[in-house]
């Protein structure tokens, strides 16, 4: 019998002993958790990178550039001075009314613009995820980190509004780091489950405008969430979850950081050990419910 009619070897029963014995693994299979980690931090150059890239790009189309990083927000705060402000009068009822609708403004858009951007973080990026091996957690951190440059920017002009409504730089000021890095890490962990579950049905991305609209204004944008709570015709179960609610606590950190007359008794109690407990729970749990679907990203 010659060589070319020789009848092929067995395989052995066991496959997957007959792999682990020669070092093969499944290709695309989950890492653990641990490994994802470290694979994600070694790509940290490349989320950097990326997100820098998609800033630059983002408003490259247009005349203004660049600028519409700062005049999305301060149209929208405009309009909504006009709407609540003058012609449903919400600014009797709120001192510094100005710069408490500019802060809320620039606040929730951070959480809203990252939180749109992660439902596309690996639905708008197939090609990429299909053509290379890297942690898929890379994309909606990417995003996340996107969002918060852009965010910075901004408060540059957040700053000179308040300036010139009175509001003068304090030692107070410095409380939106931290403020700013616990909303961060929320929206970070949101991203992550929103760009799971944009992944297996596109059709999310259609429905969060909506379900957006509704969460502004349920926490505070424009009007004063601690003078409606206070109200003894507001039920319990209502007063709890408009101040458990993570965008208003967010948002009234920055206000009590950044505005005068936004005293500690406009703050949520345990306000701050609230924003902890909803940046652990959403970043811990966002990368965990993220990773979980890791190997089925890109396929199907």
């Amino acid at each position: 019998m010659t060589p070319a009619s020789a009848p092929p070897r067995p395989l052995p029963p066991d496959l997957t002993a007959y792999a682990l014995a020669h070092g093969l693994a499944v290709s695309g299979a989950r890492p653990s958790l641990p490994q994802y980690l470290r694979q994600l931090w070694s790509r940290r150059h490349f989320v950097a990178a990326f997100a820098t890239a998609r800033l630059t790009a983002q408003y490259s189309g247009t005349r203004l550039g660049g600028l519409w990083q700062v005049l999305t927000p301060l149209l929208n705060a405009a309009v909504y001075y006009v709407v609540f402000g003058e012609l449903m009068r919400t600014k009797d009822d709120v001192p510094d009314f100005v710069p408490f609708l500019v802060t809320g403004v620039f606040v929730w858009s951070f959480t809203q613009s990252t939180l749109t951007a992660g439902t596309r973080a690996v639905s708008g990026n197939l090609g990429l995820v299909r053509a290379l091996h890297f942690p898929r957690a890379a994309l909606p951190v990417s995003y996340a980190l996107q969002q918060l440059q852009q965010l910075l920017v901004s408060l540059g002009v957040l700053a000179a509004v308040l300036v010139c409504c009175g509001q003068l730089p304090g030692p107070s000021w410095l409380l939106a780091v931290p403020a700013l890095a616990l909303q961060t890490l929320f929206n970070t962990g949101a991203a992550l489950v929103l760009a799971r579950l944009a992944a297996r049905t596109p059709d999310l991305a259609q429905l969060l405008p909506f379900l957006l609209r509704t969460w502004m204004y349920a926490s505070g944008v424009m009007w004063s969430v601690e003078r409606f709570v206070r109200d003894d015709g507001v039920p319990g179960v209502v007063r709890v979850l408009l101040e458990c609610n993570p965008a208003a606590v967010h948002i009234a950190l920055m206000r009590y950081a950044l505005i005068d007359g936004y005293g500690a008794a406009g703050l949520p109690a345990h306000v701050w050990a609230l924003a902890v407990a909803w940046a652990l729970v959403a970043g811990a749990g966002g990368l965990v419910y993220f990773w979980r679907a890791e190997e089925r990203y890109g396929r199907g």
